[in-house]
């Protein structure tokens, strides 16, 4: 088996479905249960923080998406193939008036030049001859699939930033061992209950606070949204105020 990496960003309208919901759709539809063929399997999505910025024009917040799929298929033609499904789903997906990119890269095959070009992307504002011209350079797939194809810049992004193994917020996790892979519902968990989603640990943001104990709540808001750090799947808490949680503790959403 080989495992690519997918950045997506599609430049959402207003009230429609955003990028996580697209990277959620594409990896029930791509994986076994989906296509029934069993040639991917979603290991991972991670939704990315780029810059925030009034001259990038984005819906709410400018995000990106990466997908870490594990392939039976093999070559490189499997590039081709899986770009072709992803461009068919995206574009009865995205809504008219978004510009959507798709960006498909082995994951062994992310050079630090592109790790760079996504940290720059939360930095400062590139361009899209800027992310065409080193995708070219380093043989990675990248198109535009619509509108003025922007979203070009976030999905090479999101390949270069997924590949630190240190960056974005988990949206699906493969490994979560109770089934709930994409972390819904939320709520009141269990420190218990959180590991067996998939949490490899859980780091108090408050350096002089005790760590949580297996019977202690947390509460985790509307989903559960850990952060990938060093390449584990963190979930970050600080002591709840008294009197206003059921819960010891509460999750802090980092980007």
């Amino acid at each position: 088996m080989s495992e690519l990496i997918v950045g997506i960003d599609d430049t959402d309208m207003p009230d429609t479905p955003g990028t996580n919901r697209l990277a959620l759709h594409l990896v029930r539809t791509l994986g076994s249960e989906g296509d029934g063929d069993g040639s991917y399997e979603g290991r991972l999505i991670l939704r990315h923080q780029l810059l925030s910025d009034p001259r990038v024009p984005c819906t709410k917040s400018n995000g990106c998406a990466s997908i870490r799929l594990r392939s039976r298929e093999g070559g490189g033609g499997a590039i081709e193939s899986l770009a072709g499904r992803i461009r068919a789903l995206m574009g009865a997906w995205c809504p008219t008036g978004s510009d959507p990119g798709l960006c498909v890269c082995p994951a062994f095959a992310v050079s630090e030049s592109v790790r760079a070009f996504g940290v720059r992307c939360q930095r400062e504002l590139v361009s899209q001859g800027e992310a065409r011209a080193l995708a070219e350079e380093q043989g990675i797939h990248l198109e535009g699939l619509g509108g003025d194809q922007g979203g070009v810049i976030g999905a090479l992004a999101a390949i270069g930033l997924a590949s630190t193994g240190d960056d974005g917020r988990v949206i699906h996790l493969a490994s979560a061992r109770d089934g709930d892979e994409d972390f819904e519902p939320g709520g009141l968990l269990t420190v218990a209950q959180v590991y067996a989603r998939g949490v490899t640990e859980i780091c108090p943001v408050v350096a002089q606070a005790t760590h949580p104990r297996q019977d202690d709540f947390i509460d985790v808001g509307k989903r559960l949204r850990p952060n990938l750090r060093s390449g584990r799947v963190v979930l970050f808490v600080e002591p709840a105020p008294p009197g206003e949680s059921q819960s010891a503790w509460r999750a802090v959403r980092l980007p």
